[in-house]
Formats: structure tokens, sequence, C-alpha cells
């Protein structure tokens, strides 16, 4: 498999929490100024493309369900739409959920990746909105092919992983993630259960992956900045 470069950049509370609104306060800044240095990385990241979930995806989605103005062929299990061009807002949807009122994101270009059993009159929807999709072989989004179309088909060489706990761990647990950006604001949330930056389920990451720090940064308003390389633990024969 040839895949990108994948970054996981995240901002957290010192708990890992994913919420700012359940954060506590602090007199060196607020959700707005580290929000502000999340997006700052982010354009140092240099990522082609960012991936999310379907959940955070919907809350910049915001499109209901329509029918198509003009019917045509559907493409499986790719389609390109026309002046697709990095960088890319590229959604994880298996069941075909989302729904958008335009074809970018602030500019970036919309790629949905999909399940085996989406239907075509949801592929007719976002071929009609200009937007481009890829339909994985199984039910469920295989992650590995997926990344594999990603940069043959599209060339991206460094993607960045923006999304929540459970699509974060799920690249983590399969090995995908090469390296982890944080940036750890000076808050703690301390609800029991909340969301936190990774999470693989029960089975966990223990004997999974190796992080070996690069680089800490301080940042205004009280934050800093972490940079980890990260390598998957060979499995043992």
């Amino acid at each position: 498999m040839t895949k990108p470069h994948i970054v996981c950049h995240m901002v957290s509370s010192l708990d890992g929490r994913l919420s700012p609104s359940n954060w506590t306060a602090s007199p060196d800044g607020n959700r707005n100024d580290w929000s502000a240095a999340y997006a700052a990385i982010h354009e140092k990241l240099k990522g082609e493309a960012w991936i999310v979930g379907r959940v955070t995806m919907a809350e910049m989605a915001k499109g209901v369900p329509h029918a198509p103005a003009v019917n045509g062929e559907i493409e499986r299990p790719l389609y390109l739409a026309p002046h697709g061009h990095a960088p890319y807002a590229i959604a994880l949807d298996a069941s075909g959920k989302l729904h958008f009122d335009r074809a970018d994101i602030d500019g970036d270009h919309i790629v949905v990746l999909l399940g085996r059993d989406v239907s075509d009159s949801h592929l007719a929807e976002l071929k009609a909105d200009g937007i481009s999709y890829i339909v994985s072989q199984s039910t469920q989004v295989e992650l590995p092919a997926m990344l594999d179309v990603l940069r043959g088909e599209l060339g991206i060489r460094r993607l960045l992983l923006e999304g929540g706990g459970g699509i974060n761990g799920s690249f983590f647990a399969a090995g995908l993630v090469d390296e982890l950006s944080v940036i750890v604001a000076p808050a703690l949330d301390g609800r029991s259960g909340g969301k936190s930056i990774v999470d693989s389920g029960e089975v966990g990451l223990a004997g999974k992956v190796e992080l070996s720090l690069t680089s800490c940064d301080k940042l205004e308003h009280g934050a800093i900045h972490l940079l980890y390389a990260v390598k998957p633990n060979q499995p043992k024969c």
C-alpha cells in the first residue's frame, strides 16, 4: 500500500478532552485563542487534505436530503467531480448519512468515503452537488484501501487526521498514523466518560504503537504544542 503521510492534529485540555465548552476557564486564554492556534498550526503542517468522521463533518456540511436536479449515470467505486483539486476536505461516512449544500468547506473540495451498501440515489445526490466520492468494497470503509486511492487518484501525499476519538483510534489501531500533533490548552474537563483525542474502545492501543517526542513549543495564551513521531509495533512472529 502506498498511503499519504498522516499527521493526527488535535487540540485538547490537559486531560485529553475535546469539548472546549466543558473546559475550565483560564486567565491565559480561551477557546477562541486555542482554536486560532490550532488553525495556524494546521496551515504550518501543510496537509494536502484533512479527514474527519461523519459527526464532525455534519457540523460543517449542514445539508438536508435532496433529489438531484438531473439524473445521470452513477459511477462506482470512484467519482471525481470536475474542478476537484487540493486541498481536500475528506469525510468518512460509511452509511451515506451526510448531505451538503455546497461542494467545498472553506474552499477545500469535499471527498466522501462510503461503504459498499450506500444507495445509488445518495451517490446521485453527491454527484449532482459536485462532490467527489469513493465507495469501499465492504460495508465499512476499508482505511488502507481508501488511503491508497487517495494517494493514487488524488495525489494526496500528506493528510491531516482531525477527527474525533473514534476515527483517530481506528487510524492508530491500524498502524496508519505517522505523527501526532497536539495543542494542549491550560484547561481541564474532568467529566467521567468525556470524549478524548484517541479512543480505540476496550482493546486500547497498548503494544500497538510507540511515540517519540520530536518537538515541544510554548504558544501564546498558555498553550503548548507537542509533536510526536508515531511508530506502529510490528506483530511478533
